[in-house]
C-alpha cells in the first residue's frame, strides 16, 4: 500500500506525557490540552476504500469523518482498554449484571455477522467469572450503560470523577495532533496491531501491541475491539471509535473511522476505557 505524505506540518505532535506511579489495574495517561487535526480527508478516504471490502465501498463508510481542526482541554485516559479482569472486580463489588447475552437476544440485535454458537459463546461469562485465560484481554459484551456504571464505580473507588470519552477526546489520544492516519504514523503496518490482516481471529491481551502505541502511550489505539464513547448521533446512537476491530480490515483501522450503534447493543467487538478530568493532578486517586 502507498504511503501518503505528513499532514499540517505547523501542528506538531506533543511529547509523550511519562506515566507516573499508579495501581497495576488502571494507569492513566494525560493529554494535553491544545489543537489537534480530526476527521479525514479525501486522501485518507481514498486509501481506506482501496483497502476495504466492496460493501464498505458501497455503503460510503467513510464519508461521515469531517475533517476539522478541534481544540481540547487537557484530560486523562486510561492507557489501556478494561479488561474482563478488572471489570470483575466491579461485578464483585456491585452485583451488576456479568457482561453477556442470550442468542435471542444477540439475534434481535441484528448482528447476523458472527454465529451465536460458534463465535459469541467464546466470550460469555459463566458463573459469574469472565472464560478462562481472558482476564487480561478487553471486556466485551458490555452496553453503553454497562461501561458507564464501571467508570462511575472505579472513580467513586479511587476518589475522582471517571465516565466514558467523547468522540474528541477518544480520536485525539489515539492519532495526535498531526492528523496521521494510524497511531503510528501515515504508512499501514498490519503488525502493529490486532486487525483481521495479519491478528488471531480473536481479542488479544490489552498489552499486546506496544508497536502500536499512539503518540501519548495509549495501547490498542487501533484494532482489537471498538469503543463505546460518550458521544451520540442525532438518532440516539453512540459513536463508536476504536479505529477497528480483531475482524477488520485495514480500511476501518484508522482514528478517524466512526460508527453509530445503539446504546443498548452488547456485542463481542465492542469494549470501552475511561477518561477523567486533568485537574486532577494525580490520576489514581487518594492512596
Amino acid at each position: 500500500m502507498r504511503r501518503a505524505p505528513l499532514l499540517a506540518p505547523a501542528l506538531l505532535l506533543t511529547a509523550c506525557v511519562p506515566l507516573t506511579a499508579s495501581p497495576p489495574r488502571a494507569p492513566m495517561i494525560l493529554v494535553p490540552a491544545g489543537p489537534f487535526i480530526m476527521g479525514s480527508d479525501a486522501a485518507e478516504r481514498s486509501w481506506a476504500y482501496g483497502a476495504s471490502s466492496p460493501a464498505a465501498r458501497r455503503a460510503r463508510w467513510y464519508d461521515d469523518e469531517p475533517r476539522r481542526v478541534v481544540s481540547l482541554p487537557a484530560f486523562w485516559i486510561d492507557r489501556f482498554l478494561v479488561t474482563h479482569g478488572n471489570y470483575l472486580a466491579f461485578v464483585r463489588a456491585t452485583g451488576h449484571r456479568a457482561p453477556g447475552i442470550s442468542k435471542a437476544e444477540y439475534l434481535a440485535q441484528g448482528f447476523l455477522v458472527h454465529d451465536y454458537d460458534r463465535e459469541v459463546t467464546r466470550f460469555l461469562w459463566r458463573g459469574g467469572e469472565p472464560p478462562p485465560g481472558l482476564e487480561a484481554h478487553p471486556v466485551v459484551l458490555v452496553s453503553a450503560a454497562d461501561a458507564e456504571a464501571y467508570c462511575r464505580w472505579r472513580g467513586a473507588r479511587e476518589e475522582r470523577l471517571l465516565r466514558l470519552p467523547t468522540e474528541e477526546e477518544w480520536e485525539k489520544a489515539a492519532r495526535g495532533t498531526d492528523g496521521r492516519w494510524f497511531p503510528w504514523g501515515m504508512t499501514w503496518d498490519p503488525h502493529r496491531l490486532n486487525s483481521a490482516e495479519a491478528g488471531p481471529p480473536f481479542t488479544t491481551p490489552v498489552t499486546g501491541y506496544p508497536q502500536g502505541q499512539s503518540p501519548y502511550g495509549m495501547f490498542d489505539a487501533a484494532g482489537n475491539v471498538f469503543e463505546w464513547t460518550a458521544s451520540r448521533y442525532p438518532d440516539g446512537r453512540r459513536v463508536m471509535k476504536g479505529a477497528g476491530s480483531w475482524d477488520d480490515e485495514a480500511g476501518i483501522c484508522r482514528p478517524a473511522a466512526r460508527h453509530g450503534r445503539p446504546p443498548t447493543s452488547r456485542h463481542i467487538l465492542f469494549g470501552f476505557r475511561c477518561v477523567g478530568p486533568a485537574e486532577v493532578s494525580e490520576p489514581y486517586g487518594k492512596k
